[in-house]
């Protein structure tokens, strides 16, 4: 046994059984049908809608928000589209049949949560450009990376690499003049 294989054991038991838990709360009709909805528009649209309001509300000023956000947009799909190709992780309800997909999947891996890394990063670009809608997007971003739990679509620890992957990726276009 190497080094790190029991605390790896260990990690992986409770990553399964906090999915086995939140998955649970499907169970629940209107919990279901709630984070769909929230998953649905965390594929895209809310985030669309957002970059096409600030465009029309705030004109050529709300430009370089939106480009920002677009280009991190952009190098958040190719990192996580190849990290997925590599990590090749199943689905949580393909490894436990007691996990139950509330949702269809957008692709076919589980590393990392894709929805996750997009929701924390335009969050954090919006907030950087625009605080006072903090209000809408932190919290859509959190029932986003809750989405993926309840909907048995990832583990844990795939939101919280999709947080961190977000985070780093929309500091790092903040970092850049």
């Amino acid at each position: 046994m190497r080094r790190f294989d029991a605390p790896l054991q260990v990690l992986a038991g409770w990553d399964e059984a906090w999915c086995i838990r939140c998955n649970h709360a499907a169970s629940i009709a209107w919990v279901r049908a709630l984070f769909r909805a929230v998953s649905r528009l965390g594929d895209g649209i809310f985030w669309y809608a957002l970059m096409a309001g600030l465009a029309v509300v705030g004109g050529a000023a709300a430009l370089p928000a939106v480009a920002r956000m677009g280009a991190t947009a952009v190098a958040g799909i190719a990192l996580y589209k190849w990290l997925k190709s590599r990590t090749s992780r199943p689905r949580p309800y393909q490894v436990r049949a007691v996990i139950q997909p509330g949702a269809d999947p957008l692709d076919q891996f589980s590393f990392p949560s894709g929805h996750t890394l997009h929701a924390v990063s335009f969050s954090i670009l919006t907030v950087a450009y625009y605080p006072a809608l903090a209000w809408l997007v932190a919290p859509f971003a959190l029932l986003v990376a809750a989405s993926r739990l309840v909907l048995g679509l990832h583990y844990p620890s795939d939101v919280l690499a999709g947080a961190l992957i977000g985070t780093i990726l929309a500091l790092a276009s903040l970092a850049v003049a």
